[in-house]
């Protein structure tokens, strides 16, 4: 499946398994797409749904002029609707997890669970960030934005050909999208939004993650009530394509007490 059509436009779909399990939703940063997320859907498609999307302007996604974060969240809920899932584990990395928390804010009982990963509540340097990374994305392209930015975002024992597969999916973003996507997540500030989730919580964090370091997670972690932090060994920021048989064990161990 390529794309669904939703009362928020197309959006872009990869799935795998099914079953009665609860479903397992998974959004990706902003300099990636659904396919960020193969390693999950191979793993976790094999008990239950795995739905990955593309935000609006991504993948295969219409663009979606002057959206926001709450925008993001409306679009992947539209996307459930049609798709048919009434009620999903979501797990968001990066930008990700500020959509989900956003989700959650707007659709508490659409949320059977959160995994939070290499994310935050608010970034201390969130304008700065954007600022570099916008005025970037317009001065050098995407192509040069992704080939100066993969090292940051990788940890130490990142492959080559993972390298390259990161550079090539940022290099394909949309400009417009990047830098709308870069608004929703370096701008964000939901602690108020963070402290108020009522549902069983995982935050992970690669212990290389230059970008939204550990001490950020462990700020979201303390926000939301009875979160529980993981911190993942040898990975940056992309720790679920770095590092996926930890990313993938620490989800199941929390699935396993809250399905």
């Amino acid at each position: 499946m390529g794309a669904v059509a939703t009362s928020k436009g197309r959006i872009g779909v990869l799935e795998a398994g099914g079953g009665d399990a609860v479903p397992i939703l998974f959004l990706h940063g902003v300099g990636s797409d659904k396919y960020v997320w193969r390693p999950q859907l191979d793993h976790f498609g094999r008990a239950r749904r795995a739905v990955a999307l593309d935000y609006p302007g991504y993948g295969e996604s219409d663009f979606m002029a002057g959206a926001t974060r709450d925008d993001f969240a409306a679009a992947m809920l539209a996307a459930m609707d049609v798709l048919g899932i009434q009620r999903a584990h979501i797990c968001g990395l990066s930008l990700g997890g500020v959509i989900a928390i956003a989700m959650q804010a707007l659709a508490p009982a659409r949320c059977a669970s959160l995994t939070l990963a290499d994310s935050f509540a608010t970034h201390p340097d969130g304008a700065g960030i954007r600022q570099r990374s916008t005025d970037a994305s317009r001065s050098i392209g995407m192509r040069a934005l992704a080939e100066a930015r993969v090292d940051s975002l990788l940890g130490s024992e990142a492959t080559a050909s993972l390298r390259s597969e990161v550079v090539e999916t940022m290099a394909g973003v949309d400009p417009e999208a990047y830098r709308i996507g870069a608004e929703a997540v370096w701008l964000a500030d939901q602690r108020d939004r963070a402290r108020a989730i009522d549902r069983p919580t995982l935050v992970l964090c690669g212990d290389e993650d230059r970008i939204t370091p550990p001490a950020l997670s462990e700020e979201l972690a303390a926000l939301v009530p009875g979160a529980e932090l993981m911190i993942i060994e040898r990975a940056g920021h992309l720790a679920n394509a770095e590092q996926p048989g930890e990313f993938n064990a620490a989800i199941d161990r929390f699935l396993a007490q809250v399905d």
